[in-house]
């Protein structure tokens, strides 16, 4: 299996002979402007785009169906139920691409038990949100909100930082993002202790200094001082880090959430938070977004809180968009192994 990194990957030369059409079906906002490079085109060789639409109905048509759609393309948030019913209505179609990395928008029984084979955009996302990661260590660790008060109060007052090399960063989901985020640590001169739902016999990475299986979670949480969460979300992640191993984690940790908001117990979060019991967090995704204006995390002092935007470059998801278009279509048309399949039983 191959998956793609806008790092370390070179753009592919696509070379043969065509062996079958890509006939698409774009279920998207059709205002959706980091999508005109597949609305516009031009397409690769082979391709072409059918319709565009956020409902069966937008599909439904006697000019649709009779072109034998066999390609769907994904980027509208609420895409789970249509999806599940344009592949009812369109048995013709083989591929399914998600213009995100994250899969939970579009997870369901339809989906995960259907035949289709599914892609989506891993590692276009990666290097900005490790930025993000070590943002936060340095936000805690130089004291950025004490800072920002002496200077809104004009007080020049010293006091001690803490420096981050020689600190350990425990990353929870050691794949693209994990990876990411640790190679970064380690130019900060971090430890990083990596956990994976599977680890291969062969392991090894210059960028992890030790990896646990799912049961070593507990004593990754008592080693970091820097906890990031970087799992997908699926059915054995939800509530991974609960009010249990949120009381395991040192009172001077601090938390970091780029995966899934479900992944931790927000509740136990907000009381570890208040009560001391962790130093403080950094969340990227919450339970339930847009954060309600009642939560209690907007008035804990020692809670960052972004909009799930720190993946949000200006370009992201117009390059997650070209990805589709310029190295999996025309792998796709050419029959060749498609980059960045998901496992559907696991979830991602």
């Amino acid at each position: 299996m191959s998956y793609w990194n806008r790092e370390t990957c070179q753009p592919t030369s696509h070379e043969g002979p065509i062996s079958k059409e890509a006939r698409i079906l774009a279920l998207c906002d059709p205002s959706d402007a980091y999508n005109k490079p597949l609305y516009d085109g031009p397409l690769p060789e082979g391709s072409k785009l059918l319709a565009i639409g956020s409902t069966l109905a937008d599909f439904d048509k006697e000019s649709i169906i009779n072109q034998n759609p066999n390609v769907i393309f994904v980027s509208h948030p609420k895409a789970r139920e249509p999806l599940v019913e344009l592949l009812n209505k369109f048995p013709s179609v083989e591929w399914v691409h998600t213009r995100s990395a994250g899969i939970d928008f579009i997870a369901s029984k339809g989906l995960f038990s259907s035949p289709v084979q599914l892609t989506n955009a891993k590692g276009m996302f990666s290097s900005t949100l490790a930025e993000y990661c070590m943002m936060v260590c340095s936000y805690y660790a130089k004291d950025l909100p004490r800072l920002m008060r002496q200077k809104n109060e004009a007080n020049w007052e010293q006091y001690p930082v803490l420096e981050i090399r020689g600190s350990t960063l425990g990353v929870v989901g050691f794949g693209d993002i994990g990876r990411a985020s640790a190679k970064l640590a380690k130019a900060y001169g971090m430890k990083v202790l990596g956990l994976k739902r599977s680890i291969p016999e062969s392991f090894s990475d210059p960028y992890c200094d030790e990896i646990y299986d799912m049961t070593g979670l507990i004593e990754l949480v008592q080693k970091s001082d820097y906890i990031l969460v970087a799992t997908p979300l699926t059915e054995q992640t939800q509530g991974l880090i609960s009010k249990e191993v949120l009381a395991h984690c040192k009172k001077t940790a601090v938390l970091i959430n780029v995966g899934r908001g479900p992944i931790i117990d927000e509740e136990a979060l907000i009381e570890a938070l208040a009560n001391g019991n962790i130093k403080g967090a950094g969340l990227d995704v919450m339970t339930v977004e847009p954060l309600p204006k009642t939560s209690p995390l907007w008035h804990l002092d020692n809670c960052l809180i972004s909009p799930h935007n720190m993946d949000m470059t200006v370009s992201f998801m117009r390059e997650s968009t070209e990805f589709f278009i310029s190295e999996n279509l025309p792998r796709f048309v050419r029959g060749i192994e498609l980059l960045n399949p998901v496992n559907k039983s696991a979830g991602y």
